[in-house]
């Protein structure tokens, strides 16, 4: 599946309405309700899952609201799959067509990286806490951020959406960036196979929502840095 030309499946363009329509309003809460099983809200203590639909598997098993992930643990969705998770102070999305492997040295320890092998995932991190994230083009070392990735073998796009990363490509030490972003700032391509210097490149802004990062933090009881309209997302998606 190619993520890079994916647009918003009729799923995700409601779930993103509802959203905006007032996630933490009392009006919204029924519908939210409906969609998610329970109002956005921290999630439970010795919960992982907050959503899970279509087949998604954690470390080979079926993936339910018990699941149970843990800082070494592989999660698989496949097509048209999707689950949103904790993991210690660290919330994320999976998106369908993804395998993420979370990495610690030591099981009980939160974990200090992951691994997108493959597909999209946004997630969001507490603040000064080490984290690496790796693709087969990339690695990226943050501290406290909300990012989002998208991964295949030639090309990984990932964008800063608040907070500072040192992104290199993996094949090129002299392809290395620190981007420092309030909003979306300056997402970038992360290429291989290219001349030197030339493997990260300038990236448009590219499916993913604020309404979904609040979602996450929430998760993990905090709220993202940055204030946004209701209406954000009822016109085309900026290019940043």
């Amino acid at each position: 599946m190619n993520y890079f030309d994916k647009v918003d499946d009729p799923r995700r363009r409601w779930l993103i309405q509802a959203l905006g329509a007032g996630m933490f309003s009392a009006a919204s809460g029924e519908a939210l309700a409906q969609l998610f099983g329970s109002r956005p809200s921290k999630i439970a203590e010795g919960k992982s899952v907050y959503r899970v639909q279509g087949d998604v598997k954690v470390d080979g098993q079926t993936a339910t609201l018990d699941t149970k992930i843990t800082s070494k643990s592989e999660i698989v969705t496949l097509k048209n799959a999707e689950i949103v998770f904790v993991s210690g102070q660290q919330a994320y999305i999976q998106r369908g067509d993804s395998r993420v492997a979370l990495e610690s040295p030591s099981e009980g320890v939160v974990a200090s990286g992951l691994r997108l092998i493959t597909g999209a995932l946004l997630s969001v991190f507490p603040r000064g806490t080490p984290m690496q994230l790796k693709t087969k083009t990339a690695t990226v070392g943050i501290r406290g951020t909300g990012v989002y990735l998208e991964a295949d073998p030639e090309q990984t796009y990932f964008c800063t959406c608040y907070g500072v990363a040192d992104v290199s490509a993996n094949d090129d030490p002299e392809s290395k960036d620190t981007v420092v972003a309030q909003h979306h700032d300056r997402p970038l391509y992360i290429l291989s196979g290219q001349s030197k210097g030339r493997n990260i490149r300038k990236a448009g802004f590219l499916n993913h929502t604020d309404q979904e990062l609040m979602l996450i933090e929430t998760l993990v009881g905090r709220q993202p840095p940055f204030i946004f309209p209701k209406d954000d997302y009822s016109g085309p998606r900026r290019d940043y």
